[in-house]
């Protein structure tokens, strides 16, 4: 397969949404916007929701619980301080009644009522962390059963294609705390806006103005938000092949079974030097981004500043107007620092929001990448499992996805039943992609491949599969125990020690497998246990060898199985086969 040329880079991509062209565009392009930032916000919701339905309940009430806290716990302060007052003002004049209990009774009563609004703060800051911490410990757990249970439906082309990769990359990074986050910030949305609508009808009764003059203040910082956490979306998203970058340059060097390689061709400083290459440019253009957005909110921040402390004097001037007391005074400047603190907080955790809605649009393009390898009929057939086979290739033409060079070219032939073929051919002739064709991995470009008379895509796929036993060049390494890993030849039945045994050796892998520490039980790789084994390649060959065996297939497929064993290895396994 040598000679593939590798697509160009994908297009810059956005969210989806064409930009207005005319200023007669821009409602219908504000209406697809916020209905695309919905649609994603809900289904985060649903993501939470699938994942934990009663913590998100409880989400939900800790989120309405914690909106009307502060208001009671101002009117509280409020009675406190003006009780206070009143006491100071009594003792002052002598008018104090000699029962100290009954002078001090609506005291203590404001008292109590104030350690309970405290009590009842700190435990729901305790729950909300709890519920958060569990949620989100569900979701990500979720969200990454999603990712393998829709990788597992993925065609094997995707894999070929880079711009799947990049999908691949983003849904993997949004199955973190993102989903949580989103909703997090969503509950704390609400929760600041009943916050602040109330403290506004507080600081209504005195000035209808402040409570505006502090909203608006508020939307300069917003809109800078906004606009940098878009512009951070499209860095991030725009630049995915760095990331990916940086990743395998790092992973190279700590791949233990590259490590030898590397170290001996003296590949590190060259790996290391093109991470911090991939970095410089990656984390340069991402520092002008976050440079600008400080200097920006940095002005913004000293406007608003100004403006409050304008309010504040405001308040003072219409409370001692008003012949008000000390309380009254701590309710409304609390009010007013309350409203521009939630106001704060509702946009710049929607802004947080609208930034995490757009990033988990990654992994709802990667939820919709579709099968194609999948029956052409709505009632596929069964081919008949234990019959002799007959296989023709017919006129079949194959070019690997986004590539213009066809690796088989009008290929014509027929496996007969009983058959034993041999593929000879160069590196890079199309040998194995004929096997990927044959056991349909892949769809042909051009032609027809035909099963007993039928063409192969008429074939239910996982029955179609069963059919094949196959060992690849690139077998798979499990870090599984030695009878896992030649039981995962067929998983579709119960494991059966005695026809692993059998598998084993026929592969002439059981004369090492017994001895192991523990035999067939000894877990293989160092991966995960303190006693697991490293096997040699010509192990590891005859253990793939065995899970061909071990299936039982109707028709064998060996992709240069013996690649990795020596000579007399090879002579014995071959003999098997020509046994078997």
């Amino acid at each position: 397969m040598n000679g593939i040329h590798m697509p160009p880079p994908p297009k810059r991509q956005s969210d989806g949404i064409e930009r207005p062209k005319s200023f007669v565009e821009i409602p219908r392009y504000v209406k697809r916007l916020v209905s695309g930032f919905f649609g994603r916000l809900f289904y985060i919701v649903s993501l939470v929701i699938e994942a934990a339905p009663w913590l998100f309940v409880a989400m939900v009430a800790l989120c309405l619980l914690d909106g009307v806290l502060p208001v009671i716990g101002a009117y509280i302060s409020k009675d406190l301080l003006n009780e206070v007052a009143s006491l100071i003002g009594r003792t002052a004049s002598g008018s104090v009644v000699e029962d100290v209990f009954v002078t001090m009774k609506p005291l203590l009563l404001l008292f109590v009522a104030y350690f309970i609004f405290l009590l009842l703060k700190k435990i729901l800051v305790r729950l909300n962390s709890m519920v958060t911490n569990i949620s989100g410990e569900l979701v990500v757990n979720h969200i990454k059963l999603k990712i393998i249970d829709k990788a597992k439906t993925v065609d094997l082309a995707s894999f070929d294609r880079p711009e799947f990769y990049e999908k691949l990359e983003n849904a993997n990074r949004e199955a973190g705390m993102r989903p949580i986050q989103i909703l997090s910030a969503t509950f704390s949305v609400v929760s600041a806006s009943i916050s602040a609508v109330s403290f506004v009808v507080v600081l209504a009764g005195l000035s209808p103005f402040a409570p505006l003059a502090i909203i608006v203040a508020a939307i300069p910082g917003a809109a800078v938000n906004y606009l940098y956490k878009r512009k951070s979306f499209h860095y991030i998203r725009r630049h995915s092949k760095e990331r990916r970058q940086m990743t395998y340059y790092s992973e190279v060097m700590i791949n233990k079974d590259m490590a030898k390689e590397v170290k001996l061709l003296g590949l590190s400083d060259r790996f290391i030097a093109k991470y911090k290459q991939v970095f410089k440019k990656y984390y340069d253009g991402l520092k002008k981004l976050i440079l600008k957005e400080g200097v920006t909110q940095l002005t913004v921040g000293i406007v608003s500043s100004l403006v409050s402390c304008l309010l504040f004097l405001y308040v003072a001037y219409k409370v001692i107007y008003l012949d008000g007391e000390i309380g009254d005074y701590s309710l409304y400047t609390g009010a007013l620092t309350s409203i521009s603190g939630y106001v704060t907080t509702v946009l710049t955790s929607t802004a947080s929001i609208y930034e995490g809605t757009l990033f988990i649009n990654n992994m709802m393009e990667f939820m919709k990448e579709e099968p194609t390898v999948v029956p052409v009929s709505d009632t596929p057939l069964v081919p008949t499992k234990g019959a002799r086979h007959t296989i023709e290739f017919k006129n079949v033409s194959f070019r690997y996805p986004g590539t213009k060079k066809d690796i088989l070219k009008n290929i014509n032939l027929i496996f007969a039943p009983g058959d034993s073929v041999v593929l000879v051919g160069l590196n890079g002739a199309g040998k194995t992609t004929l096997i990927k064709l044959l056991t349909r991995l892949y769809d042909p470009t051009e032609g027809v491949i035909f099963l007993d008379g039928r063409d192969i895509r008429d074939y239910d796929v996982k029955a179609l599969y069963d059919l094949f036993g196959i060992i690849f060049q690139d077998f798979g390494k499990y870090a599984e125990t030695a009878a896992d890993n030649i039981a995962f030849g067929d998983v579709s039945r119960e494991q059966d020690m005695g026809e692993v045994i059998i598998a084993a050796d026929r592969a002439s892998a059981d004369e090492f497998i017994v001895q192991l520490s523990k035999g067939y039980e000894t877990p293989l790789t160092r991966l995960f246990e303190e006693d697991g084994i490293e096997l040699s390649g010509g192990q590891w060959q005859k253990l793939s060898v065995a899970r061909a065996f071990y299936k039982d297939s109707d028709i064998l497929i060996l992709d240069e199985p013996t690649a990795s064993l020596d000579a007399i290895a090879e002579k014995e396994v071959f003999d098997r086969f020509t046994e078997l």
